[in-house]
């Protein structure tokens, strides 16, 4: 891909996020009763593309539960509050409450409690009771610290996930986890990221993970991207390791799952995001506005509460509706945020398509128009797509 040049010595690619590309409609059409947007991964089928995003504010073990029967997999965070507190309904009412000025030291105040170890396993249990699929996500650097109880508790998958995962971690001071070792003898099918580059999603899927999240910094709540100075929009990211995926097939005949994780907000959203070559999507804001989500009309990041460089802001969800009809309608707003998959279900009937697999072949533009041509009173009015 050409690159543009920013200066004498210095050129970058040029990359997209979702705002910038549009699905083109194909020659047919079908119904929407006709399209299949089931997903498999390891031995687990779902009815829904979807995962959960493992914040405090998205996924409690009930919350977790009720995803799971509708159809998707709530990824509960191991080292969030459901595992520092016996009871963290308290501290969510508090969090909920505070002003911007005063959230983040008090959070940080907040997530000092340590993480006992039997928590772990009561919350997976209780998931597991419920006849759901269990799925929980910790740390790179508390992964073996928590691996026995993981076990012991019959977890069914496990997301290691950071701000950046590699499968190269290099440090002078301590052992850090050898993921590749981790991930091929551990006997829980395991979920790795996030990455964003097409090097470091094929590294990722050489460790013999089931799927790599796809994502660094386009998170509602993230501020990494201005923290730090890192990350790569969306829809570049997700092509990449489409990429990757493809040449990790060819050397070694296993298919890796790519998951979105994050910078989606509408139906479209996760519709752009298959078709750029997304198996399935992560998303945690969109679920932080539903009326069952712990965070009761906040939502926050895993690293918003970083004791030395938080990376992340607490920000306010207004509850639209319940899980089910923001997963799966009927909508009563006409901006895509309700009825998500709904939308995917009508965007892939529009362009003819009748699986994730086959929509991952529509053709797309870059089309800067997209969010402004004929939307002048939506945008002055401040209603649809303004």
């Amino acid at each position: 891909m050409a690159e543009v040049e920013v200066g004498l010595g210095k050129s970058g690619r040029r990359a997209y996020g979702f705002d910038d590309i549009a699905i083109v409609p194909s020659r047919r059409t079908r119904d929407p009763e006709d399209v299949d947007i089931r997903w498999e991964i390891d031995a687990f089928s779902l009815e829904l593309p979807l995962m959960a995003s493992a914040m405090d504010g998205v996924v409690s073990p009930q919350t977790a539960i009720e995803i799971g029967r509708l159809g998707g997999i709530g990824v509960l965070n191991l080292e969030g509050l459901w595992t520092r507190y016996e009871d963290p309904t308290p501290m969510l009412e508090e969090i909920s409450e505070l002003d911007a000025e005063s959230a983040t030291r008090r959070m940080q105040e907040i997530y000092l409690e340590p993480v006992k170890l039997e928590l772990i396993s009561q919350r997976i249990k209780e998931i597991n009771a419920a006849g759901v699929i269990s799925c929980a996500s910790v740390t790179p650097q508390r992964t073996e610290l928590f691996s026995s109880h993981l076990l012991q508790s019959e977890l069914d998958l496990l997301v290691i996930q950071g701000t950046v995962v590699t499968a190269e971690h290099v440090s002078k001071t301590k052992e850090p986890l050898n993921l590749k070792t981790f991930v091929r003898e551990f006997p829980i099918p395991t979920i790795v990221g996030g990455c964003a580059s097409y090097e470091a999603a094929l590294h990722l899927m050489r460790t013999g993970a089931a799927g790599v999240l796809v994502g660094v910094g386009p998170g509602h709540a993230c501020t990494t991207r201005g923290v730090l100075g890192i990350g790569v929009p969306q829809v570049t990211a997700i092509a990449d390791a489409r990429a990757a995926r493809t040449r990790h097939l060819d050397e070694t005949g296993v298919y890796v799952h790519v998951i979105a994780d994050g910078g989606m907000a509408t139906g479209g959203d996760i519709a752009k995001a298959i078709v750029c070559g997304a198996d399935a999507v992560m998303i945690g804001s969109p679920l932080a506005a539903a009326n069952e989500a712990p965070g009761q009309g906040s939502h926050w990041g895993m690293a918003t509460f970083h004791p030395t460089l938080p990376r992340g802001a607490k920000v306010q969800t207004p509850q639209r509706g319940s899980l089910k009809e923001i997963l799966l309608g009927p909508a009563n707003e006409n901006d895509g945020r309700m009825n998500l998959f709904g939308g995917l279900r009508n965007s892939m009937s529009t362009c003819g398509y009748s699986s994730l697999k086959e929509f991952q072949k529509a053709e797309i533009m870059v089309a800067p128009a997209l969010q402004t041509e004929g939307k002048y009173l939506q945008k002055q009015q401040g209603v649809g797509m303004g």
